[in-house]
C-alpha cells in the first residue's frame, strides 16, 4: 500500500491537511495536528510519503495518537516512511510522534529531510524500539538529512537490530531516542557510554540515545530539556 499525507501550515489560519492511504491527521488544536493509522501500516512492501511544510511565521505541534508498528509482509519483509519537513522563515516546527515499534522479522527504513530557512526553529523527537514482547530479531534504519539555505547542517545515518539471520540480535542495540534542535547552542552534554547530545558544525544540536529497550535509553530530557520552545499550545511528554 502507498501512503500520501500533506500538512501545510498557515499563518492566521488552520493546518491543512491531505492524505490518503493508511494513514490520515486531524486538527486537535489552532497550531497542533495529531496522526491517526487508517489502516495496518507500514506492512512490508509499503511506502509512506509524508511532507510537512510550515510557512513564514507559522507554527505547528506534530503527534501522533498511537504508536506505529511496522511488520513483515507475505512478499518482502522491508517497509519504507519518507519524511519531509520545510520551515519557512520565522517558522517554528515541533514534531514528538509515538515511538515506532518494528515487529519481529520486519525491516523498516525511514528517511527524513529536514529543509531550514533562515529564522525558522524545529524540535524534532524520534523514538524507535526493536520487537515487541517475546521477539529478538527485527531490523530498522533511520537516514536523517537537514540543511540551511546555504549549507548542510547534518548528515546522519543508524541501524538498529539485526539485519541478517547471523546477526548477534541480543547484543545489538535494540531502542533509539533521537531530538534534533534547531537552533541550539548548548555545549556537549554525555550521559554514560550510550546517550549524548552534540552540538553541530552550522548550529544546533543533536542527541542520541541507543539502548536494549526505550524504557532504559536517556531521555533529552535527562540532559537539561529542550531549546525549543512549545508555542503550538502542546507541551512534550517527559
Amino acid at each position: 500500500m502507498r501512503t500520501e499525507l500533506r500538512i501545510a501550515a498557515t499563518a492566521g489560519t488552520l493546518p491543512e491537511i491531505h492524505a490518503s492511504g493508511g494513514l490520515a491527521a486531524r486538527r486537535t488544536g489552532p497550531h497542533t495536528v495529531h496522526l491517526i493509522g487508517t489502516a495496518a501500516t507500514p506492512l512490508g512492501g509499503d511506502e509512506l510519503d509524508i511532507s510537512i511544510v510550515v510557512g513564514p511565521g507559522a507554527r505547528l505541534a506534530l503527534r501522533s495518537v498511537a504508536a506505529t508498528i511496522a511488520v513483515p509482509g507475505a512478499a518482502t519483509r522491508v517497509s519504507v516512511a519518507r519524511w519531509r519537513f520545510e520551515i519557512a522563515e520565522g517558522g517554528e516546527l515541533d514534531v514528538e510522534t509515538e515511538p515506532t515499534i518494528v515487529a519481529g522479522g520486519a525491516d523498516h527504513r525511514a528517511v527524513t529531510t529536514v529543509l531550514l530557512a533562515d529564522g525558522a526553529r524545529l524540535r524534532l523527537r524520534e523514538r524507535v524500539q526493536i520487537g515487541r514482547a517475546g521477539e529478538k530479531c527485527g531490523a530498522w534504519r533511520g537516514d536523517l538529512i537537514a540543511d540551511l539555505p546555504d549549507l548542510p547542517l547534518l548528515r546522519h545515518r543508524l541501524e538498529l537490530g539485526a539485519h541478517t539471520a547471523t546477526d548477534d540480535a541480543l547484543s545489538a542495540p535494540r531502542a533509539l531516542d533521537s531530538e534534533l534542535v534547531y537552533p541550539d547552542d548548548r555545549p556537549v552534554e554525555t550521559f554514560g557510554l550510550t546517550a549524548a547530545r552534540l552540538p553541530l558544525a552550522a548550529g544546533g544540536s543533536l542527541f542520541t540515545a541507543v539502548g536494549p529497550r526505550l524504557s532504559a535509553t536517556a531521555s533529552p530530557r535527562t540532559l537539561g530539556g529542550t531549546a525549543v520552545s512549545v508555542s503550538a499550545g502542546v507541551q512534550p511528554p517527559g
